[in-house]
């Protein structure tokens, strides 16, 4: 479980092909000083597991279907990635709850300053998750916890304000770049539960 907050970003060394799967080794900005194999690190929103780690860096793998599904498979050795440890009990939850489960990638639409240094950014989504993306709502972009502006049925608008430019791979944005999206996941499990009512109450 992660909070959408980013914690740094981190440039990525290698990447290897093993058995269909592609290995990254990562080196974050931040020295992640208490990383263990087997921990969850939010890597542009996608949550990976640590298999091997240094001083310096850490490894993890993606398996064909991650790499279908996000933008992993857009990334090469140099690429600039955005990073988070798993939350603690303890923590401040800054962002929303997201799970690293990402949901589709969608393709940035147009880029403008919205009479300000921050950025307006318009990005597609396709038709069947735009439902689940409302005005002022939570929704989650290559692991950036974000508020909507305005959702529409096939698109949303979002504002990335100066500090978030800086400090996460924003400021790398370009039309057509494809990110990493999961909606909020609370309403998922609310259709569902409403979902499992209405039908329910047809028997």
């Amino acid at each position: 479980m992660f909070g959408g907050i980013v914690e740094t970003i981190g440039t990525i060394l290698n990447i290897e092909l093993i058995d269909g799967c592609k290995q990254f080794t990562i080196t974050p900005q931040k020295v992640f000083s208490d990383l263990n194999i087997g921990d969850s690190v939010s890597v542009n929103g996608i949550c990976l597991t640590v298999t091997q780690f240094d001083d310096a860096s850490f490894k993890i793998t993606a398996v064909p279907e991650t790499l279908r599904l996000t933008n992993l498979n857009q990334l090469s050795t140099g690429s600039i990635v955005n990073l988070e440890r798993s939350i603690k009990m303890s923590d401040r939850i800054g962002g929303h709850y997201l799970q690293g489960h990402i949901d589709t990638t969608g393709k940035i639409l147009e880029i403008k300053h919205d009479n300000s240094n921050a950025l307006l950014v318009k990005i597609s989504i396709p038709e069947t998750l735009a439902k689940y993306v409302i005005n002022k709502g939570y929704i989650s972009l290559d692991g950036m916890s974000i508020t909507v502006i305005q959702a529409e049925i096939n698109w949303f608008t979002v504002t990335f304000i100066p500090h978030t430019q800086a400090v996460t791979i924003v400021n790398q944005y370009k039309v057509n770049t494809l990110i990493n999206i999961e909606v909020d996941m609370m309403a998922k499990y609310i259709e569902k539960i409403l979902g499992d009512r209405t039908n329910a109450t047809c028997h």
